[in-house]
């Protein structure tokens, strides 16, 4: 097919000796666990495998907001391991993403192990009383959990690419708005261009239609959209390292 990327052969062929390795992950630690195979070509469909429960994806499902954020950092990105997450139910969730590359180094997926630690955590609540305050098992005792369960952050896994958008959406739009007491209107042209900046870094615009589901969300014209996110994107990469510029000038 014209214009096909000549390293996709080799791509699909990981993908296609990972599958075997998906299943077996998950049957060794059970009904606790789940892994995902992600093919980052296609993020509104990037799951190309999973075996067991825990998210409740399904083949051709929708990457995560965790995948979208590697997504958005491309071949520069790195594995995240052993980090914990909420799902919307309040099922605690200990996790790990690794990143697939291609001989040239490009990431092109991901393969991500996800085990429910709900009921351990329980247990060690347990142990933590049992123990007293001063008791040997703390925060990072033996689930050997990455942060404390209370500062988990939720994530939203679905099959569906739209209802993710909406919870980054829901995440990094209505909630900072609603803190500040402020309207997209009452905020000044640093704010808006950090706002599409966080949206940028997370991975939100590499989706197909985001652009239009921020545009309405905002209540702004798609070309607005387009132009905050092409000065958000300017003003970061003219920045000088470890300043922010998005954060000077006012509303013209």
């Amino acid at each position: 097919m014209a214009g096909a990327d000549p390293r996709d052969t080799e791509r699909d062929a990981i993908l296609r000796a990972l599958a075997p390795v998906v299943d077996g992950i998950a049957a060794t630690f059970g009904p606790v666990c789940e892994v995902v195979l992600h093919d980052y070509r296609r993020p509104e469909r990037s799951v190309v495998a999973v075996a067991g429960t825990v998210t409740g994806r399904t083949v051709g499902g929708a990457m995560s907001e965790i995948g979208m954020r590697m997504l958005a950092r491309g071949d520069t990105a790195e594995p995240e391991l052993n980090y914990v997450t909420r799902t919307g139910d309040g099922r605690l969730v200990k996790s790990s993403t690794m990143v697939l590359r291609d001989s040239t180094g490009a990431v092109f997926g991901a393969l991500c192990v996800n085990v429910d630690v709900t009921e351990v955590d329980r247990v060690r609540g347990l142990l933590d009383a049992l123990a007293g305050p001063e008791g040997p098992i703390g925060p990072t005792g033996p689930t050997g959990l990455a942060a404390p369960p209370a500062d988990a952050p939720v994530t939203t896994f679905g099959d569906d690419i739209d209802s993710v958008v909406e919870a980054l959406l829901d995440a990094l739009l209505d909630a900072p708005l609603r803190g500040r007491d402020q309207t997209w209107a009452g905020l000044d042209r640093g704010r808006r261009l950090a706002l599409f900046r966080g949206l940028d870094e997370r991975g939100v615009f590499a989706v197909r239609r985001a652009i239009e589901q921020v545009a309405a969300r905002l209540g702004i014209s798609r070309a607005s959209a387009y132009s905050y996110l092409a000065q958000s994107r300017a003003a970061a990469a003219d920045a000088p390292a470890g300043t922010d510029d998005t954060s000077q000038g006012a509303q013209p």
